[in-house]
C-alpha cells in the first residue's frame, strides 16, 4: 500500500496549516489533511490510521500521544478529504478519537523545542473492529491495536516533522 498526505512530502515539514498553531484553531484542535491510498490488498474489510506524536512520552511511559485514531473505515475508500468533521461517529460508520476528543488533533509542537516526529499510519484489515471509543484515547488506542492483531493486510506509513513557528 502507498499513502499520501496533502500538503507536505513524505519526511517533510508538515504545515501550519493542520497543526495546532493555526490561525483561529482551539487548542488541540486542527483542521485534518486530505490523505488518499493505493494498492490496498486484496480482501481488504476496514481500514484503520493511526496518527502519533513519537517524540512525546505520556506520564512517563512508552506511550505517545494520540493525535487521531480512525478505525472500520470502509473497503471502499481511496482516501480521506480535507477537514474531516468532529464527532466519535462519521456518517460512514467509522470511529474517531484523539487525545483531545473525538476529532483530529493536529501537531502541536513547542516553538522552543525541537521538530517532533509525527506518523501517520494506516492498516488494511481482513475484518471490522469490535471496538466502541472509551472516554480516554489512549484506552481506546490501546483496545483497538489489540484487536487488530492476526488481522493486518498491509500497512503504510508517511511521516512529517513539527514544531510552531517562532
Amino acid at each position: 500500500m502507498t499513502m499520501t498526505v496533502a500538503g507536505f512530502a513524505d519526511g517533510g515539514q508538515i504545515p501550519v496549516k493542520i497543526s495546532q498553531a493555526a490561525p483561529g484553531v482551539a487548542p488541540g484542535e486542527g483542521t485534518s489533511p486530505a490523505i488518499t491510498w493505493t494498492n490496498v490488498p486484496a480482501g481488504t474489510q476496514s481500514f484503520l490510521l493511526n496518527m502519533h506524536d513519537m517524540d512525546l512520552a505520556r506520564n512517563k511511559t512508552t506511550e505517545d500521544q494520540v493525535h487521531w485514531v480512525l478505525w472500520n473505515l470502509p473497503a471502499t475508500l481511496t482516501g480521506l478529504p480535507e477537514g474531516v468533521p468532529k464527532g466519535s461517529q462519521l456518517p460512514d460508520g467509522s470511529y474517531q478519537i484523539s487525545a483531545t476528543g473525538p476529532m483530529y488533533r493536529g501537531p502541536g509542537a513547542a516553538a522552543s523545542g525541537p521538530f517532533h516526529h509525527y506518523v501517520f499510519e494506516l492498516y488494511a484489515l481482513d475484518t471490522k473492529l469490535d471496538v466502541k471509543p472509551t472516554a480516554d484515547a489512549f484506552e481506546t488506542r490501546t483496545n483497538v491495536m489489540k484487536a487488530v492483531q492476526g488481522h493486518v493486510l498491509g500497512k503504510a506509513v508517511y511521516g512529517g516533522l513539527f514544531r510552531r513557528p517562532q
